[in-house]
């Protein structure tokens, strides 16, 4: 036991030393030159290599190291993406926000026709999460239905919403 250890051991660090920095000038490529977010990718593909350890050596490893560095950078850039409550911002045209009050009357009244236009159970997220000011988990414990199902539902409902207010003539800032 303590000799696969030595072995995975020696390699990570053989892996670090022959790779550690072309992977790091990659990762700072894929990340727009963030410094941070480059040593974070290096630190997450050098972690899989150990989990990998039996089945690469430092002869074989650079293609898989790179394969694994940038498909640990797309994953950051995917978790890292809009968040439902952007995108309700810029659904119904929040940013700005008119400044005359008979516009404000008129973009609600589009929202809520808008609003109509959604599924029940799409309405309801939207409704428990903006509305309301309720975070995923208390949406999910008011209408008995997983965080995953309230997170899925509130990202359709969204999109279903943007493109109601599109079809009804509201132009995104």
């Amino acid at each position: 036991m303590a000799n696969v250890a030595a072995r995975e051991d020696g390699l990570i660090r053989a892996l670090y030393r022959e790779y550690g920095d072309p992977l790091l000038l990659y990762a700072c490529r894929l990340t727009n030159g963030d410094l941070a977010s480059a040593e974070d990718i290096v630190q997450e593909t050098l972690l899989r290599a150990w989990r990998h350890a039996g089945e690469i050596t430092v002869e074989t490893a650079r293609p898989w190291l790179f394969r694994v560095a940038r498909n640990v950078a797309i994953d950051r850039h995917r978790a890292s993406s809009r968040r439902p409550d952007e995108e309700l911002a810029e659904a119904i045209g929040e940013s700005p926000m008119p400044t005359d009050d008979v516009e404000q009357v008129l973009v609600a009244w589009q929202v809520a026709d808008a609003l109509q236009a959604l599924t029940p159970a799409h309405r309801e997220v939207l409704v428990e999460l903006y509305f309301r000011d309720r975070s995923v988990a208390e949406t999910a414990h008011a209408l008995h239905v997983p965080e995953g199902t309230v997170r899925s539902r509130a990202y359709y409902a969204l999109r279903a919403l943007k493109l109601a207010l599109e079809e009804s003539g509201v132009e995104a800032p």
